[in-house]
């Protein structure tokens, strides 16, 4: 597709998520409310295996007390798994939580790193948490893949791929550069409401005639 076809697309899917009142992605809230690298970092981490609703009332939940590596530092890991619970793993992320901020500090001078490689030395830090980080916080357009993303450009016949991480490469090749930070944004958010991983609510979708796998989603 050129530029204006996929400017097309975005269009097309912004109007169907209107309608059905969908609201920004957890982490693109926190990005929007506050546009701190940290805070989007942490948010990120919170969010991982956890509801979106839930990951936005845990992040401010512990925002609420610390908004800084060093205010994170001050809180024992307890107190941090009171404040994002009932966030999955949530033991373990305040565990990670408390290591990435002792990082920070440690070797990064308190700031976070602006690339992909530094962000993924720090303690439970993915390829997905280091481009969401990139994108929201810094706005460099790394593309963020994550299950939404890499289900629905395959179903829609973008690319085709076996993982997450082959699907991050391809789009990289079909998507042109100033589509890449908006396409996390807006897939979790149609794949939370309308082309959900099992039974997804195709008559909803501005893609239904065209789209390639639309058999197979719909028993999926």
């Amino acid at each position: 597709m050129d530029e204006h076809a996929w400017d097309s697309l975005f269009h097309r899917f912004r109007s169907a998520l209107e309608k059905q009142g969908s609201l920004l992605p957890s982490v693109s809230l926190i990005a929007k409310e506050h546009g701190d690298p940290f805070r989007i970092l942490i948010a990120t981490v919170v969010s991982l295996r956890t509801r979106d609703a839930v990951t936005l009332k845990a992040s401010r939940s512990l925002f609420s007390r610390a908004k800084t590596p060093d205010e994170v530092l001050e809180l024992s890991e307890e107190e941090i798994q009171k404040l994002i619970f009932p966030a999955a793993f949530y033991k373990t992320k305040a565990k990670t939580i408390r290591a990435i901020s002792r990082m920070i500090l440690d070797e990064f001078d308190g700031v976070v790193p602006d690339t992909q490689k530094e962000l993924m030395r720090l303690p439970g830090v993915g390829v997905k948490t280091a481009n969401l980080t990139l994108n929201l916080g810094f706005g460099i357009d790394a593309i963020c893949v994550d299950c939404h993303v890499h289900r629905i450009a395959n179903r829609l016949g973008w690319i085709a791929t076996g993982t997450p991480e082959e699907s991050e490469r391809e789009l990289m090749k079909v998507m042109p550069r100033r589509f890449r930070i908006p396409l996390n944004e807006l897939l979790v958010r149609y794949g939370q409401v309308i082309c959900t991983p099992v039974s997804p609510f195709c008559s909803r979708c501005p893609e239904e005639e065209t789209c390639p796998k639309v058999g197979v989603a719909r028993t999926r």
